[in-house]
């Protein structure tokens, strides 16, 4: 996925937040009920079909779906999902104040689920170049950090979700993220593996642990960084309308796409999930909408969240009046007109974006946050692939000194950084 903007201070790194719409509520499907890939779409080993869609990383995104449910006819929303800041240790053991509000949902009623996007290494977006990347991942996989994850594991068992479903070190085959894989697989691997027996070993947890990657070969083939059945759930993929695959179906035969995907899974056993999709390159793209939710409807994912912000939304973005068509027919809990409404929603039923200062983040201080592109909620973080005119800095590069929690928590910025010219337009490390 393109490079995303990077965050300043203690911002939170990606944060999403996402919910899960149940077209039926007869059950969830759990890992090792996996449907063979050619599967038809009445087969009686799939699952009902569940869609989603990303309102906002705090509880707004909670208070949210109730606007959505209407919006779409009524229709129950089950999951919610939201991302662990990535800036610093302390907020990935997952502060008990920013999980709070997810877990009250959650417990509301026994068949609701909660996703949680967790980074592998802190500050996740700071472009650390290979050499220091491949360094804290063999730190990792030595087991250097598995107290943070073990904290985590107690805070989310404590607030009485022992049950969440861990995105963990999402998009991995990218180059966004600390977390990524491609300068040292097997320390990668190996890290996996260590954080999620450190999560399983607190008393109580029923975790699973969910591998999504970013649809398409990126930096390197996402099958190259597959860390084990055993400590692999689900297999997930983020996949936007957008390159490699101009139409829907080179998305779905790329190397290492959709396909692929699915195919992979059930080879493993393992059931699938889309935690970020929706529009991109292709702007609105009713096509690409009706063919995505088709492939959802008969593939049938654990869950999957639409990315609801412009530019890839349609209930909370005004610019894809087409695909918010094409989306709200398909997902009407109830027989509607054959016209369906716009997805703007009318004067009677408020907008789902209101105006005025970004909210504070439940994880601590009000972060500073970068301006948000035209058109999009300045209480949003910024969309996951950003658009082309946005350009970061490529001429610095920072690697993180580990001063300890004790001393980190009096130090803001724990990093050692150098700055130095470097010609505009040129590629940076």
């Amino acid at each position: 996925m393109p490079q995303r903007r990077r965050l300043i201070g203690t911002c939170i790194g990606t944060v999403t937040a996402g919910l899960l719409v149940s077209s039926t509520v007869s059950g969830i499907w759990t890992a090792g009920a996996a449907p063979n890939a050619d599967d038809g779409p009445d087969s009686p080993r799939k699952p009902p079909v569940a869609v989603g869609a990303y309102l906002h990383y705090g509880p707004p995104g909670i208070q949210r779906m109730a606007e959505l449910s209407r919006w779409l006819g009524g229709r129950e929303l089950k999951v919610a999902h939201t991302y662990l800041p990535g800036d610093r240790w302390a907020n990935i053991e997952g502060r008990p104040e920013f999980l709070r509000p997810w877990a009250d949902w959650r417990r509301g009623a026994e068949d609701r689920m909660f996703v949680l996007n967790v980074p592998m290494l802190e500050r996740s977006e700071a472009r650390l170049p290979d050499f220091a990347v491949r360094g804290l991942l063999t730190a990792g996989a030595q087991g250097s950090f598995d107290k943070h994850f073990r904290t985590l594991a107690t805070r989310l068992v404590e607030a009485g979700v022992p049950d969440t479903v861990i995105v963990l070190g999402w998009e991995m085959n990218g180059t966004t993220y600390t977390h990524r894989c491609a300068p040292d697989p097997e320390a990668w691997k190996a890290y996996w593996n260590r954080i999620v027996t450190a999560m399983r070993s607190v008393p109580g947890q029923k975790f699973r642990f969910d591998f999504a990657p970013n649809r398409g070969q990126d930096a390197i083939p996402w099958t190259e960084c597959y860390p084990g059945d055993d400590v692999v759930d689900i297999i997930g993929m983020d996949s936007y309308d957008q390159p490699p695959g101009g139409t829907f179906d080179e998305q779905v035969n790329a190397p290492y796409g959709l396909r692929k995907q699915v195919e992979f899974a059930a080879a493993h056993n393992k059931a699938i999930s889309y935690p970020e999709w929706g529009l991109f390159r292709n702007g609105d793209n009713p096509e690409y909408m009706r063919r995505m939710l088709e492939w959802i409807d008969r593939h049938k994912p654990l869950y999957q969240t639409i990315t609801d912000y412009c530019p890839h939304g349609v209930w909370q973005c005004q610019d894809n009046p087409q695909s918010s068509k094409v989306f709200r027919s398909k997902l009407f809990a109830k027989p509607g007109p054959a016209e369906p409404a716009p997805a703007v929603p009318s004067p009677a039923e408020p907008a789902p974006v209101e105006p005025g200062p970004v909210e504070p983040s439940p994880a601590g201080p009000s972060p500073a946050q970068p301006v948000p592109p035209a058109g999009t909620d300045p209480g949003l973080p910024l969309p996951s692939p950003l658009p082309d005119d946005v350009v970061t800095n490529p001429v610095d590069w920072c690697v993180p000194m580990d001063l300890g929690d004790w001393v980190g928590q009096w130090i803001e910025d724990r990093q050692f950084c150098v700055e130095f010219p470097w010609p505009e337009g040129q590629p940076g490390f």
